[in-house]
């Protein structure tokens, strides 16, 4: 049986075990069909290849084949952007099925393991003549895409649209303006499924229908926020909400309905209006991950991951994977976003930053696209009650440390959602980390209810720092009077 271990040699070793490939035809192939696109719209491109060969009485045929090591390249100046590759999820060609014995089953093995044979190209905003070119295997072929205003939209209309919605009351709403962060989000082959978005995007708060919705519902940029503060510090809990977590290969749950994931600030009070940042902490496939902004900081639990790095020197920077979500601090490793040249590395994205405003991304690569804030308290909190579809689940919040327990008896523990992966993505109170679970350091749900305590226990902080809060709605907490910045 093959191993993950054996797997990369096997692929360095297909072309020995199977003798050297056959010339290939190539084509590229558009797969709406047709060769014009309206500026700023987006096209699959996959590239196929043919083989000539000889039937058992002795006649010629072209034969499809699974193209191995498949680049695709812009060789037009401003001629658009092309996506990361990705496996075509429209055509199920999966190779020459018909033939037997285990050559044919090493090749068409190594050729799927490596075969990445689509791109999403979109077209620049200026009408014109631009060439694709894709190679497989040494070979070259390129194709001229007409961008014209006059081609048929490829996009479908969306049937839902939000009017500016009154929060400046909400509190700590300018608190969490201030330190908004910048949110870089890579970009795929399902760009709307990646663009930052409400829970009720396409107009209902049901959970179990967003991802047949995500083509319609609003691309209008928005993420939630949820604050607590103690004695000492501040704290900001920001959630990127996206209908869908998706990949180009659906297996074992790696898919699944809804996706939440994000970020909590530790802001220090300093005496000025709005304090200083120390920490960040992001969530990425229940992992917490930490960057600083206070050298003092230092590990525990956790280790330091690396610094923030500001927007305007108020916005912490973070990368946003495509696809599966998970958010990292820009100057991580994991990160494919360049602050200082504005650019995404193998990949396209759209840069997001607070501006109090919800507008639409223009096309899977955009920049500084304005989001607004909604308050975690009144758009999810309040409905935990309600039966509307939107949760799924409950869970008994039991924190560690003899901290205090949540203000409702039980939290929902996902979002309702039924495609691939069953109630998979889960709002900030059932956010956990699998290192200090596991270790019983933090519970489930205590990073995001309990923010105060949570980083006390990743990482050491310096004096002073207080875990007595003065507001955190989502406790059980004796009254007691705090700042609370409008």
């Amino acid at each position: 049986m093959l191993n993950n271990a054996s797997i990369p040699a096997l692929i360095l070793f297909l072309p020995l075990i199977l003798g050297q490939a056959q010339a290939q035809e190539l084509e590229i192939h558009l797969q709406d069909g047709g060769e014009r696109i309206r500026p700023l719209e987006s096209v699959v491109l996959q590239l196929r290849a043919f083989q000539t060969e000889e039937d058992e009485e002795g006649n010629e045929k072209r034969v499809r084949v699974l193209p191995a090591s498949v680049q695709f390249d812009l060789k037009s100046e401003s001629g658009g952007w092309l996506s990361k590759p990705f496996r075509n999820q429209v055509d199920s060609f999966k190779g020459r099925d018909s033939e037997e014995g285990w050559k044919s089953i090493l090749g068409n093995l190594g050729r799927s393991l490596i075969s990445s044979d689509s791109v999403l190209y979109t077209a620049p905003d200026k009408p014109g003549t631009y060439r694709v070119a894709a190679s497989s295997e040494g070979q070259t072929v390129s194709l001229d895409l007409k961008v014209a205003r006059s081609a048929a939209s490829r996009r479908k209309k969306e049937a839902t649209s939000f009017r500016v919605e009154s929060c400046s009351q909400a509190p700590y709403r300018s608190l969490a303006g201030h330190w908004a962060p910048m949110v870089a989000q890579a970009t795929w082959f399902e760009p709307k499924a990646d663009y930052l978005a409400r829970f009720d995007f396409d107009g209902d708060w049901k959970g179990d229908n967003n991802w047949e919705n995500t083509a319609v519902g609003s691309s209008q940029a928005y993420v939630y926020y949820a604050a607590a503060e103690t004695e000492t510090h501040w704290f900001l809990i920001y959630n990127f909400f996206h209908p869908r977590d998706y990949s180009a290969s659906c297996v074992g749950g790696t898919c699944h309905e809804n996706d939440n994931e994000g970020l909590i600030l530790t802001i220090s009070k300093d005496g000025s209006q709005f304090g200083r940042l120390q920490v960040m902490e992001t969530l990425a496939h229940d992992n917490i991950y930490s960057y600083r902004a206070d050298k003092r900081v230092k590990k525990r639990a956790h280790k330091v991951d690396g610094n923030v790095e500001f927007d305007q020197q108020t916005h912490p920077v973070v990368f946003v994977e495509s696809g599966g979500h998970g958010v990292y601090g820009s100057t991580d490793r994991h990160s494919r976003f360049s602050l200082r040249r504005d650019e995404f590395r193998e990949t396209t994205g759209v840069t997001y930053v607070y501006g109090a405003r919800a507008e639409r991304p223009r096309h899977g690569n955009d920049r500084r696209v304005s989001y607004d804030l909604l308050p975690i308290l009144g758009h999810w909190w309040r409905r935990i009650e309600e039966d509307t579809g939107t949760f799924a689940g409950r869970f008994p919040y039991e924190p560690y440390g003899k901290r205090p327990g949540a203000s409702r008896t039980a939290l929902p523990a996902a979002f309702n959602g039924q495609m691939f992966g069953k109630n998979k993505a889960k709002p900030f109170w059932g956010w956990h980390d699998r290192r200090t679970r596991k270790k019983k350091i933090l519970a489930t749900g205590q990073w995001g209810l309990d923010p105060a305590y949570g980083v006390s226990r990743n990482l050491e902080l310096p004096d002073p720092f207080s875990l007595t809060y003065s507001y955190n709605p989502y406790l059980k907490l004796e009254e007691r009077r705090g700042r609370r910045l409008r």
